[in-house]
């Protein structure tokens, strides 16, 4: 039998962490890596790209979309290394759990000024900052990557592992018991972190006192769709949407008034404009213009990371936990209230919204008008559909026109058992 390499133990390693594709583009800094997956008989499956950027924005689709909590690519040393920073940078930025790997001349030639040799711990310092490691022997292969496949996934972030090339076709060595070795095992088991009683408490105390309630949701309240479509019930709020977050609550429901900020709505404007209570649940929203005026609102904000807490405004209570979880911890501390005379003007402003789109997608055109096409496919679209948007005019016609009916609590839950309590932003 012949030895297993370090390449294929990477692979063995990747298949126990349940990944099924990988996505890459061959170069001579991989040889090891793309010959192992040769032998793999298609396991995990590689998926070529055409160029090193295209990978990772396959995986990073892959993992927004997909099957899988986090995305994997690929590439060689140098250029090929240097190609795949655009796509991790949409990954940091939309936290998404992406691990590179990435190739490196061998360790003999490395600080020679070598062909194609660059510093890949400097390039990948920032984008990958969470975490990036170098292999230098087999017996740290399991280590690095058990735990740039964890920072990914909790810190919702691209991390990166770089395997110079002679490495690669090393025969695989574990780690042993011994002084400076370090064992390392597969899989988490995730908490759900939710904020203690006394927090709990203020933002309840918060929350009541609005007389003119609103909601802003992002990505992170994806796990959540039962608990704010009950708080907004609770409050007689509406609910405005971040772009990431615009398949979390149905666009059917009449005081969901849509997309905010540059291509929002004008009944999400009006909202904020008038609120005195805001409740932000796993958004990270940047355009702060679009926000109530500064003590305009009391407020409240729940996200799981809180580095990203009491951002974008002078919240008054920030609680570091799990959308559902907290939600459900707050639900039975809300008084129920009347859908009076605001959610009325909310919801009024919502249907205008409405008959204001459909107007403006029959207008006459030729050869057509495009938003007609994104207005007719919302008839059409059923509750699971995937759907991505390129910028430019489509964003502002994805964002305005297009109204989604997602069945996303039920989804996630099914989809991601184990990973649900980190779903975010």
């Amino acid at each position: 039998m012949s030895k297993q390499t370090v390449a294929d133990y990477l692979l063995e390693r990747l298949r126990a962490w349940g990944v099924s594709h990988i996505f890459g583009y061959p170069g001579d800094g991989i040889n090891g890596i793309v010959a192992a997956l040769g032998r793999s008989e298609d396991h995990p499956t590689f998926v070529q790209a055409r160029h090193e950027e295209m990978s990772a924005f396959e995986a990073v689709g892959y993992a927004k979309y997909g099957d899988a909590p986090f995305g994997v690519c690929l590439a060689t040393s140098g250029p090929g290394a240097i190609h795949l920073l655009n796509g991790l940078y949409d990954a940091k930025l939309d936290h998404v759990p992406t691990v590179a790997i990435v190739g490196q001349t061998n360790r003999s030639a490395m600080g020679g000024a070598y062909q194609q040799e660059i510093d890949l711990i400097t390039l990948f310092k920032d984008v990958a900052s969470d975490y990036v490691q170098m292999v230098t022997v087999p017996q740290q292969l399991p280590g690095v990557l058990d735990r740039a496949i964890r920072v990914a996934v909790a810190q919702r972030a691209p991390t990166a592992i770089i395997i110079p090339a002679d490495v690669q076709e090393l025969e695989y060595v574990a780690p042993t018991h011994a002084f400076k070795m370090v064992p390392s095992s597969l899989g988490i088991e995730w908490a759900t972190p939710v904020p203690d009683d006394d927090a709990i408490r203020r933002a309840a105390d918060v929350l009541n006192s609005g007389e003119r309630p609103a909601i802003l949701i992002g990505q992170g309240a994806r796990g959540a769709r039962v608990e704010v479509e009950r708080v907004a019930d609770l409050l007689g709020a509406g609910a405005a949407k971040a772009l990431l977050g615009k398949d979390v609550l149905s666009d059917d429901l009449p005081w969901v008034t849509g997309s905010i900020g540059l291509l929002g709505t004008r009944a999400s404007y009006e909202m904020m404009k008038h609120c005195d209570m805001l409740l932000t649940v796993g958004s990270n929203f940047p355009y702060t213009q679009f926000m109530p005026e500064s003590g305009q609102a009391r407020a409240v904000q729940i996200d799981i990371d809180g580095r990203f807490i009491g951002m974008r405004y002078d919240y008054e209570v920030n609680l570091v936990g799990d959308a559902a979880a907290t939600l459900r911890a707050l639900i039975p501390l809300l008084r129920q209230r009347d859908h009076g005379s605001w959610r009325h003007h909310v919801e009024k402003n919502v249907a205008e919204w409405w008959e204001s789109m459909d107007a403006e997608a029959h207008v006459d055109a030729n050869p057509i008008n495009p938003q007609l096409m994104f207005h007719a496919a919302s008839k059409k679209l059923p509750p699971n559909v995937m759907v991505a948007a390129d910028s430019g005019s489509a964003a502002n016609w994805y964002a305005r026109q297009l109204r989604f009916r997602p069945p996303c609590a039920a989804r996630c839950r099914a989809r991601w058992p184990r990973w649900v309590p980190v779903c975010r932003t």
